[in-house]
């Protein structure tokens, strides 16, 4: 969603300054100062980190609210706490107020908001129409290429399965267009008539466009037209003695008619919409999405939001709408099966952002009554996997806890690894795991600064670090309050590991933080590593112990992430050009340079009239260039 017009009042400096100002009597300071009219406001801790973003129709009413404990949650109270500061953002109206708020809570993750960790962007099938004969492919990101976009779908997997099928009732090419400009001959997908090779002219090109106009239909919801018009022409192409054309016309209408069958749920009263569905069960909240676009279900996703615990279902849902559609487009009808207290304000809201009239439901009866409840009941159905997801979970962390005599299981476990070629693009990762499974969100990569340290020492690299990442943890939340300080450190490595750490931690002052260091045993042979802890001898467990191989997928998902960080960081090197260490050289004139030399080497030994002579390099650019190149 754009932001809407706002001002921004900055907080009082004498409520900021005041000394011992925290809590209820820091939000009472400022309640003067603050607007009647509609806005936003964010809650801030003493470091100036936001607490909590929320919106209201009066700022100074909604703010006065917070210093009155009674009917305020444990978690809200636990956020007043902190509140050393406020700040609003002004707004002209209530509607402006939620878009601003959504915003600012997918942009600042407050930690004591509702939040939408999972935050993908769905697939697209599009079909493109730059080039004259245009391909029909997925799409994910910005809409920058010229065409049509039909989505979304829940799932990669979905755009897969709907493309194969399109591609036998529409044989239109995938392929890129430089692999359409090189060919020569028709390639398999030709072959097993997935493709009508229009790259070899095997099709004209009218003919293509009017598969293209077919495809465009069907995806658009007038796939009853289609298949009418391919009856006609089968029936003709019968009657005319042409039964190649009648039995090719036969599949693909068999195919057309597959992929409307494999549609789990179609009803004909529904084009566009996003039907939602909550549950809570077991201190945990489900909501389920399914898309339907152009009469057909594109497939469905589960959400599971943070920080819901005792949180309202109808606040949770709220919350959800808001943040989910900041970035998204959302569709003419959304249908919901709780009713919340500000529909007609989210209902302004989304159809401010979407430029029409967008509709939210909460259906009583009827079919549409029927796709919410079959929403709910995935929703509960997902949620109670997730629950016992989280119950095996917590089996093998009370068995960490208990294998390396931790007080209580462990809720954060921070695996750290390295990963190098000789010491070049060294890098170290760090993942986080606890009763939820990985946390990948708070998975953190570290690129290896520190010039003093010998290539390919690991020891060196590990303090680095850790001593980046615990400095940075003692300066941003020496208390804890904010749930980021680990439980138990897993290192990947053995006693040299392990000495480094505790090293790392005695200098910083740091003794409550268990280590443990996890190495593979003889031959380096999975299932006969050794753990390492001060002050014990190294121990190792039963070949099939649960907890072994719960340590085991963590130390290797710390290896994966590291392993990958550095590939893509040696891969990013190789593709640096000396052109990128000249001053003043910017992407555009790169270009320029490269496309009118052919490379880097080229330009290196072009003349200084020759580079005068590129397109779009004035004689100063080329001067400079020349100079670099020849030690001026």
């Amino acid at each position: 969603m754009t932001e809407p017009d706002s001002m921004v009042i900055p907080t009082a400096p004498e409520a900021a300054d005041a000394p011992g100002e925290i809590g209820a009597a820091a939000i009472a300071r400022h309640l003067p100062t603050l607007p009647l009219g509609p806005g936003i406001y964010r809650m801030l801790d003493a470091r100036g980190e936001v607490l909590y973003v929320g919106k209201a129709r009066s700022l100074r009413k909604r703010v006065a609210s917070y210093t009155k404990p009674n009917g305020l949650t444990i978690r809200i109270l636990r956020m007043v706490r902190q509140v050393a500061a406020v700040e609003v953002t002004t707004t002209h109206t209530e509607a402006e107020a939620l878009l601003l708020e959504a915003n600012m809570i997918k942009k600042l993750q407050p930690p004591f908001n509702v939040l939408l960790k999972d935050d993908k962007s769905f697939p697209y099938i599009l079909v493109a129409r730059d080039h004259p004969y245009p391909s029909i492919t997925k799409h994910r990101g910005a809409r920058d290429i010229p065409g049509e976009y039909f989505g979304p779908f829940a799932s990669t997997g979905a755009v897969h399965v709907t493309l194969n099928a399109l591609s036998r009732a529409f044989p239109l090419r995938s392929c890129s267009d430089s692999e359409f400009a090189s060919r020569t001959r028709p390639c398999l997908q030709y072959q097993i008539k997935r493709c009508s090779a229009p790259c070899v002219q095997r099709i004209s090109q009218a003919d293509y466009l009017a598969l293209v106009d077919e495809a465009r239909d069907f995806l658009s919801g007038r796939n009853r037209h289609v298949l009418d018009a391919w009856r006609e022409r089968m029936q003709a192409a019968s009657e005319a003695l042409d039964f190649e054309t009648a039995a090719a016309l036969r599949d693909r209408i068999r195919a057309l008619a597959h992929i409307t069958q494999k549609q789990d749920i179609n009803l004909a009263e529904i084009e566009d919409a996003d039907v939602i569905a909550v549950h809570a069960e077991g201190g945990l909240v489900c909501i389920q999405i399914f898309f339907f676009r152009a009469g057909q279900n594109f497939g469905n996703r589960s959400y599971f939001p943070a920080h819901t615990r005792d949180v309202a279902i109808e606040e949770v849902l709220d919350a959800f709408i808001g943040q989910f559609y900041a970035q998204r487009e959302p569709p003419r009808l959304i249908l919901i099966n709780h009713k919340v207290s500000n529909a007609a304000l989210i209902e302004e809201a989304l159809s401010r952002h979407a430029g029409r009239r967008v509709e939210l439901h909460c259906p009583q009866r009827g079919t549409k009554r029927d796709l919410v409840q079959l929403a709910a009941d995935n929703a509960r159905d997902a949620l109670r996997r997730r629950l016992a997801e989280t119950s095996s979970q917590q089996m093998l962390l009370a068995g960490v806890a208990e294998l390396f005599g931790l007080e209580a299981p462990p809720q954060r476990i921070e695996v750290y690894d390295n990963s190098h070629i000789m010491g070049r693009h060294a890098v170290g990762a760090m993942i986080v795991a606890g009763p939820e499974g990985l946390r990948k969100n708070a998975y953190r990569k570290f690129n290896i600064r520190g010039e003093d340290i010998e290539p390919g020492d690991d020891y060196a690299m590990m303090k680095e670090v850790l001593s980046r990442r615990f400095q940075r943890l003692l300066k941003e939340d020496p208390e804890g309050e904010q749930g980021e300080w680990p439980d138990l450190l897993l290192i990947d490595g053995g006693k040299g590991q392990l000495s480094a750490t505790l090293q790392v931690l005695a200098e910083l002052g740091i003794d409550d933080v268990p280590v443990v260091g996890i190495a593979k045993g003889p031959d380096r042979n999975a299932g006969r590593e050794q753990f390492f802890l001060p002050g014990r001898e190294p121990f190792m467990l039963e070949p099939r112990h649960p907890v072994l191989f719960f340590l085991q997928r963590l130390r290797d998902e710390a290896h994966r992430f590291a392993i990958g960080t550095h590939r893509a960081k040696r891969a990013k090197d190789q593709v640096r050009s000396p052109l990128d260490e000249i001053p003043g050289i910017g992407a555009v004139r790169k270009k320029a340079l490269l496309l009118h030399f052919g490379s880097a080497k080229a330009v290196s030994r072009a003349g200084l009239a020759d580079l005068e002579a590129a397109p779009g390099v004035s004689k100063a650019v080329a001067k400079r260039v020349y100079d670099f190149f020849h030690g001026g």
